[in-house]
């Protein structure tokens, strides 16, 4: 051989030692994300087949169902909440170093949560509840530096909490209710924390007491021995004894009267929590900022920082010292009746309801005059805003808004308790964070439903084009008022219009809903899609998502599906059938010379006044 054929072999030589590297170490991570997502699948039993897609031959599985990636193909979510899983989590998610979000709530996985999650250093998210986990809370969750929101809630996780996941302070909210742990409770640093439905533990700060208890205990099954030799113990403990049962005496009255004042100023409590003692108070975790700190994090409320307007008022842009950007919502008339209703709901309704796809509350600020709530700053607006800017979304990203927005409202409706209607779902209420996921905003008009109870009636508010029609002609709303409120986001999605500009490149008006199942019936696309999308798009899954649209904007609320049918929907799982059932059943009515749903429901909307543009109703909530 020569040396020119020397040179050619030694490249060749180098050139399959780097393939073959470069398979077991990808630079992205890409082949170690896929082998741990089938490790997690397989150690899994699937009833409804969600995963059953995963390959674990694909190089890369950002296009795997559950399964969210960043940009540059990382694999940052990992969510399959309300599916019936069972068997246990393996120990493999700990390979998944880039996750910031695991939502497996509300399934049947057992087993113990493994140690090697406390890998996971970018995670922000981990919702765990409503499982079977066993064994202890492991130490290993307070490697997780970057966590803000742990929920483990209703599992039957036993032993004590460890002191270094109490001392996890970057902590928001932690959720640990409802397990068999014991032992005294260290001082637990999370701003929001809920340690109750564990019998065997003790109450927040009263550790020394519950280490008295269990020696009191101990005395007395000794006493029966030492009767005589231990009367000035004995004397002690009794008068211990006393002393406890009379401070949890008190405590119960307390409490008594705590629950009887609440009931009777559940509009008022929250705003008089004591800064020194926030913590302390239902939704007092929330941070109390001074209105000369918002002034100054705004530049005083500046025009260059307005970066909305709503119903309720203005978002400014600001800066808190620590470099935190945060969006600051100044409610209009935040000293009247109506604005402190408006104020109250949202507080409340954000700080009951916690999930990666809900605009979370940093904190508000009440003075005379002024309501003020407090975000985090979402840096690609609203979703009604980038469908007007440029550079468009594209269609895997718009895929993704529909499916986290699903999730956000599913999490309200079933997963909540009591479950929350939003009752305003539109474009301009849905939220994109810096990876353009969509976080559901603006809880203003939300109302608290009793899981018993079908719907509520109160004053019609929202926006017209986006309202269901039981709830524009009887005042009742209910989860089902949101699947409507949800079908016409998705056309918005899909056409890049507001929803009472729907047809009007073809000069159509009125009974838009029919419209569009015409366009969807004849397969004309071009009138219903983005134009920016340029035809960059699978025309499958666009027929698709139209048909999601038009079973979830039924006249009929008992005709639409749940959220949790929406999402295995968009995730590609039942359509089909669901679709075909729905065709027959209204074949069979328009065989009855019925209206279709979409003219009764134009009946209702169809004025000049309200085509013109999209309106926010007033009046009582």
């Amino acid at each position: 051989m020569d040396k020119r054929g020397h040179v050619a072999f030694f490249c060749l030589a180098l050139f399959f030692l780097w393939t073959s590297a470069a398979a077991l170490l990808s630079p992205k991570g890409v082949n170690y994300e896929v082998q741990a997502l089938m490790n997690i699948k397989n150690s899994l039993v699937d009833p409804h087949s969600v995963m059953g897609k995963w390959d674990g031959d694909a190089v890369d599985p950002c296009n795997w169902a559950m399964v969210t990636c960043s940009p540059d193909h990382f694999v940052i979510a990992l969510g399959i909440p309300s599916q019936n899983l069972s068997g246990t989590l393996s120990s493999s998610i700990g390979s998944l170093t880039n996750l910031q979000s695991v939502l497996l709530q509300d399934n049947h996985i057992s087993g113990p949560i493994p140690s090697e999650i406390g890998r996971l250093q970018k995670l922000q998210t981990l919702d765990l509840s409503d499982n079977f986990f066993t064994g202890q809370l492991p130490d290993s969750l307070s490697h997780m530096k970057g966590l803000l929101y742990l929920r483990l809630n209703n599992n039957s996780l036993s032993g004590p909490i460890p002191f270094s996941v109490a001392n996890m302070t970057q902590l928001a909210f932690l959720d640990i209710s409802n397990n068999n742990l014991s032992g005294p409770v260290p001082r637990i640093n999370a701003k929001t924390f809920n340690i109750g439905g564990n019998p065997q533990i003790c109450a927040p700060g009263v550790e020394q007491n519950c280490s008295r208890t269990t020696l009191i205990s101990s005395a007395m099954n000794n006493s029966k021995d030492s009767q005589s030799s231990n009367r000035p113990k004995s004397h002690k403990v009794a008068l211990a004894f006393a002393s406890t049962l009379s401070c949890i005496c008190l405590l119960i009255l307390g409490f008594g009267f705590l629950l009887w004042w609440r009931q009777r100023y559940s509009k008022q409590i929250f705003f008089d929590v004591n800064e020194q003692h926030r913590e302390e108070v239902c939704l007092g975790n929330l941070k109390k900022f001074h209105f000369r700190e918002l002034q100054i994090a705004t530049n005083n409320f500046s025009s260059k920082n307005l970066v909305g307007k709503g119903g309720f008022g203005n978002v400014y842009k600001g800066y808190l010292p620590d470099g935190t950007v945060i969006a600051v919502k100044r409610l209009r008339d935040g000293n009247t009746i109506g604005g402190q209703i408006q104020f109250v709901t949202e507080v409340e309704m954000i700080s009951l309801a916690v999930h990666r796809n809900l605009l979370r509350l940093y904190g508000f600020c009440m003075t005379a005059s002024e309501r003020l709530l407090v975000y985090p700053y979402m840096s690609n607006g609203s979703v009604a805003s980038r469908l007007k800017a440029k550079p468009s979304l594209d269609w895997a990203t718009r895929k993704r808004i529909a499916l986290g927005a699903a999730r956000g409202l599913l999490y309200l409706h079933e997963q909540c308790d009591p479950k929350i209607i939003h009752r305003d779902v539109k474009a301009a209420n849905i939220l994109l964070d810096d990876y353009c996921e969509a976080v559901v905003g603006d809880f203003g008009l939300a109302k608290l439903l009793d899981h018993r109870d079908s719907h509520v009636t109160t004053a019609v508010r929202g926006t017209v084009g986006h309202i269901a029609p039981e709830y524009l002609s009887t005042g009742q709303s209910s989860e089902k008022t949101d699947v409507f409120g949800f079908g016409i986001l998705l056309l918005e999605l899909i056409s890049g219009q507001r929803a009472l500009e729907f047809g009007k490149a073809a000069n159509q008006k009125g009974a838009i809903l029919d419209w569009v199942k015409k366009t969807h019936q004849e397969k004309k696309f071009d009138l219903l899609v983005d134009k920016d999308l340029r035809n960059n798009f699978d025309r499958i899954e666009l027929e698709e998502i139209v048909q999601v649209a038009l079973l979830c904007t039924q006249y009929l609320p008992k005709h639409r599906p749940k959220m949790s049918e929406v999402v295995r929907m968009l995730e590609g799982d039942g359509l089909a059938e669901k679709w075909e059932v729905t065709q027959r059943a209204e074949s069979t009515r328009s065989r009855g010379n019925e209206l279709s749903s979409s003219e009764r429901y134009s009946d209702l909307t169809d004025d000049s006044s309200l085509l013109a543009q999209a309106m926010e109703l007033s009046g009582p909530r």
